[in-house]
């Protein structure tokens, strides 16, 4: 019998909706003074989704915050769609976002066999620590800012499924029909 994602998604170690440390705000790195252990960690989240890139087609990209490893802390990586590059989130915070929103279907490697109906904000711009302590400022636009605001998220101890779009439910995986396509701008 062949394993539905969200079961291999789970046997991979991806802490699963029900877990008290979804819900936990994570800690912030010290920085410099953890620098170490910030890299490591950043290592052992990009390992995690290039394993979970093998076994689901994630075309809208896909983002992996620690507290979904078991790891409280302010680190979260997002995968842009049609990329291998890894974008690292170190202590985010968001500075701005735009007044604009829309509204899309999001899904979560928490309880991946759901999709939710969600309204973000079309641009953001988030501050981002260096791991020699300093910090810069990124522009995330359309799905991109999506992702990195679903990842925002867990570092807050926050679901998107917290976010539904009023009077919408989740949508089980079988009867959503965007699967395998791009969100559209």
């Amino acid at each position: 019998m062949t394993k539905r994602p969200s079961d291999r998604v789970r046997d991979l170690g991806i802490r699963q909706k029900g877990d008290p440390i979804l819900r936990q705000v994570a800690l912030p790195f010290v920085l410099p003074a953890e620098a170490g252990e910030a890299a490591a960690l950043f290592e052992e989240l990009a390992d995690y989704v290039a394993r979970l890139a093998l076994i689901y087609p994630f075309t809208k990209g896909m983002g992996l915050a620690a507290p979904q490893i078991g790891v409280s802390r302010t680190l979260a990586v997002v995968r842009p769609p049609d990329s291998d590059a890894t974008v690292a989130l170190l202590n985010p915070v968001v500075t701005w976002q735009s007044s604009e929103s829309d509204e899309q279907y999001e899904g979560c490697l928490s309880f991946f066999d759901v999709r939710g109906k969600t309204r973000r904000p079309l641009a953001i711009e988030v501050q981002v620590d260096e791991p020699d302590g300093s910090s810069r400022v990124v522009a995330f636009d359309h799905g991109l800012a999506r992702l990195v605001l679903h990842e925002i998220d867990h570092l807050a101890g926050r679901l998107y499924s917290d976010r539904l779009v009023d009077g919408t439910t989740l949508v089980p995986l079988e009867e959503y029909q965007g699967t395998h396509t791009a969100w559209q701008y």
